[in-house]
């Protein structure tokens, strides 16, 4: 039922947006609402439930963002994921800025009677850019709850598709996940998307990704490569 009254409510902000989509004032903030499928849902590497409903709502304004993303699985009984974050960023100079903030997961269905953590909070900062086209970034990623160090390294590329009104997105990451205590391990990923504008505020994407890990017998699924698909809307307001 909640996947399909997040359905519903996504389809009927679009044709609202549609119909609104006449000269309105300037505002100090915005909003974006994404709804994406996902044939598997992969979280630095590892894959955590198979076919998963995404969706996110994030407000920003000025050099502040503000959102909520989760993950509702559709094929298995992974337990839900509800991801509150926080963001600010500092401009450097024109090519360069710090992105800093913190994001706390939720599991809400998570059985904590062995001692597991409904709630992990992690701070992180990291400096992004942009030369000659492309969009590099380096991150520090430190959950403070589970006390688990990730670094990674990414960059993307967009070629864009003029008379379609699209763009080809490329993106790569290269990351280490580090345990105070326990085995670590090193992941990689590569991703190709196609945003489409469907209206003045509306996008529909659809893409494909790679991602690989060295995580001796794999992840929860017994992988260390997994290949999946995204597609899905995003509503600019």
């Amino acid at each position: 039922m909640k996947k399909i009254v997040l359905i519903l409510a996504a389809v009927a902000a679009s044709l609202s947006l549609r119909a609104e989509e006449a000269a309105a004032p300037a505002s100090s903030y915005s909003v974006t609402v994404d709804f994406p499928y996902a044939t598997k849902y992969v979280f630095r590497g590892a894959q955590y439930a198979k076919q998963s409903l995404q969706p996110s709502v994030e407000v920003a304004t000025g050099s502040f963002a503000f959102g909520i993303w989760t993950n509702q699985p559709i094929t298995d009984n992974t337990d839900n994921e509800i991801d509150f974050y926080a963001g600010y960023g500092v401009q450097l100079n024109d090519a360069w800025k710090v992105d800093t903030g913190v994001c706390i997961y939720y599991y809400p269905e998570l059985d904590t009677g062995g001692g597991a953590d409904s709630t992990t909070w992690e701070p992180y900062v990291g400096v992004v850019g942009s030369v000659s086209g492309f969009s590099p970034g380096v991150y520090f990623y430190y959950d403070a709850t589970l006390k688990v160090y990730t670094y990674q390294g990414q960059v993307g590329y967009s070629i864009a598709l003029e008379p379609a009104g699209a763009s080809l997105d490329f993106s790569a990451a290269l990351g280490r996940v580090d345990p105070k205590s326990g085995s670590g391990y090193t992941y990689y990923s590569l991703g190709a998307s196609v945003p489409f504008k469907i209206s003045e505020k509306g996008t529909f994407t659809i893409g494909v990704n790679y991602t690989h890990n060295n995580i001796a017998g794999g992840d929860a699924y017994g992988k260390n490569g997994n290949f999946y698909g995204t597609a899905g809307i995003t509503i600019g307001f």
